[in-house]
C-alpha cells in the first residue's frame, strides 16, 4: 500500500470527535486504502480488532446490507459495549436512505463513524442536507507528485518520474503495471490504459449517464473531450456550445452546463472561478477547468499535442487544492495571474510557465504579478533549473522542487 500521510493526519485530527468523517473523491483515488491505513494506525494505538467494523458496500458479499435497516442492525448487533467502536462504510451512497443508518449510529456515544462516497449521486450539497451538517468532508485526490516519488523504487531521476506521472497518471493502482527487467523500468501500457478506461467508463456511463438519466452519451463524451483538450484555457458555457455546434454537434448551453456540473460532481473536472485582485470580488465569466489526472487526458486524447505549460498549470492547481487552498484565477487590470490561492494565512499568487529562459517570456510572466501592489507572497513556478532567484520580491522556484515540498 502506498502511504498517504497527509490524509491520514487529517483523519487522526478528527479521531473520536463528534462528527461523521466523510472521505470524498474520484473513484479509485485511494479512499479504501486510506481506511486500511487508518485502521492499522488505530490498532497501533491500542484499539482492539473487535472494535473495528469495515464494510465496502460495493462488494457483492455485502449485498444484503444495501437495505439501511439491515445495515444498521448488523452493525449495532456487533458493537462492543463500554468501548469506543470505529465504523467504516465504503461507498455508502449505494445504500438507499443510508443517512438513516448513519444518524442512528452517530447518536451513539461509543461510535466513531467514517464514510466514503465517490459518485455523482452524492455531491457535497447532498451530504449537507442528508446529514444535517454534522460531518467533516476530507476530500481526496489521486497521488500527488510527492506521494508518487515517495512510492517509487526505480531510481529514476526527478524529471523522468515527472514524465511518467504526466503520461500514465496518478491513480495509485497504476504502479502495479510497472515492469523491471535488466535493471530497467518499463510500463505495461495496454494494462495502464485498460485500467484507466475502466475508471472513465464507470464514471461516465454509470455514475453520470445512468444516475443522471442522460440520454445521449455521445454528446456527453464529446463535451468531456473538449474540456480535456482545453485545460487551463478561459472558457464559457456559450463558447463550448458554439464550438461544438460548429463541429456538427448541436448542443444547447443549458445542456453543456448540466454536463459540466455532472463532471464536477464526479470529481473528474474542477472549476476555477476568476477573481478581481484589485476589486476583491469574484467574476462570473470566463472560468477555467482542470482535469483530476493526466493519465485520463492521455486516454481521451491519445498523443495529441498539448501545451506542456497547461499540463504543469493543471498539476500545480491540483496541488494547491491538496494543500487546502481555495484557488481562483486572478485578474489584474487587463492581465491575468494563473492562481490566487487563499489559505489560512492569507493569499498567495502563482504564475506557472514551462520555461522563462527568454527575456520576453520572463517579462511577460512577471508582468501580472508586478501589478499586484499588496505584500502577499508571489511565486513564479517553472521547469527551469536555476539558482534561487527573486525578481523584485517575486520568488522563482523550480516547479518540481515546489511539488516535492
Amino acid at each position: 500500500m502506498i502511504n498517504r500521510p497527509e490524509y491520514l493526519k487529517k483523519l487522526l485530527v478528527f479521531k473520536d470527535k463528534q462528527l461523521i468523517k466523510i472521505v470524498t473523491g474520484i473513484r479509485r483515488c485511494g479512499k479504501s486504502t486510506l481506511f486500511e491505513l487508518y485502521q492499522s494506525e488505530l490498532l497501533r494505538l491500542g484499539v482492539k480488532p473487535e472494535q473495528i467494523q469495515s464494510i465496502n458496500l460495493e462488494e457483492p458479499n455485502y449485498r444484503e446490507l444495501l437495505d439501511w435497516e439491515k445495515l444498521y442492525d448488523t452493525i449495532n448487533n456487533r458493537l462492543i459495549k463500554n468501548r469506543q467502536n470505529y465504523i467504516f462504510l465504503d461507498e455508502v451512497q449505494n445504500v438507499k436512505d443510508f443517512q438513516r443508518a448513519a444518524d442512528g449510529l452517530f447518536i451513539k456515544k461509543n461510535v466513531d463513524l467514517y464514510l466514503t462516497g465517490s459518485n455523482s449521486r452524492m455531491q457535497s450539497g447532498e451530504w449537507a442536507t442528508l446529514l444535517s451538517g454534522r460531518y467533516v468532508d476530507i476530500h481526496m485526490f489521486p497521488l500527488s507528485f510527492k506521494e508518487y516519488v515517495s512510492a517509487d523504487d526505480s531510481g529514476l531521476s526527478q524529471d523522468q518520474l515527472f514524465a511518467h506521472y504526466v503520461e500514465y497518471g496518478s491513480f495509485p493502482f497504476v504502479f502495479n503495471f510497472r515492469n523491471f527487467s535488466d535493471n530497467a523500468l518499463s510500463w505495461d501500457k495496454l494494462s495502464v490504459y485498460g485500467y484507466l478506461s475502466g475508471i472513465y467508463s464507470t464514471i461516465v456511463l454509470k455514475d453520470i449517464v445512468e444516475n443522471k438519466k442522460i440520454k445521449e452519451a455521445g454528446r456527453l463524451e464529446r463535451v468531456i473531450k473538449f474540456m480535456v483538450d482545453t485545460i487551463g484555457s478561459e472558457t464559457s458555457i456559450k463558447r463550448i456550445s458554439d464550438m461544438l455546434t460548429s463541429d456538427g454537434i448541436k448542443i444547447m448551453p443549458l445542456t453543456v452546463e448540466s454536463y459540466l456540473d455532472a463532471f464536477r460532481d464526479s470529481y473528474i473536472l474542477y472549476k476555477a472561478d476568476r477573481y478581481d485582485v484589485k476589486g476583491r470580488k469574484l467574476l462570473k465569466t470566463l472560468n477555467k477547468y482542470y482535469l483530476v489526472d493526466m493519465g485520463l487526458r492521455r486516454l481521451l486524447l491519445g498523443d495529441k499535442a498539448v501545451d506542456s505549460g497547461h499540463i504543469l498549470e493543471n498539476i500545480v492547481y491540483l496541488e494547491l487544492l491538496r494543500r487546502g487552498y481555495k484557488v481562483y484565477i486572478g485578474k489584474v487590470g487587463d492581465k491575468e495571474v494563473d492562481f490566487a490561492a487563499e489559505g489560512p494565512d492569507g493569499v498567495e499568487y502563482y504564475q506557472v510557465s514551462e520555461t522563462v529562459r527568454g527575456k520576453e517570456t520572463l517579462a511577460r510572466e512577471l508582468a501580472s504579478l508586478e501589478l499586484i501592489r499588496d505584500h502577499n507572497p508571489k511565486y513564479l513556478l517553472t521547469r527551469d533549473y536555476e539558482p534561487k532567484v527573486s525578481h523584485n520580491g517575486i520568488k522563482q522556484i523550480n516547479a518540481l522542487d515546489w511539488l516535492l515540498r
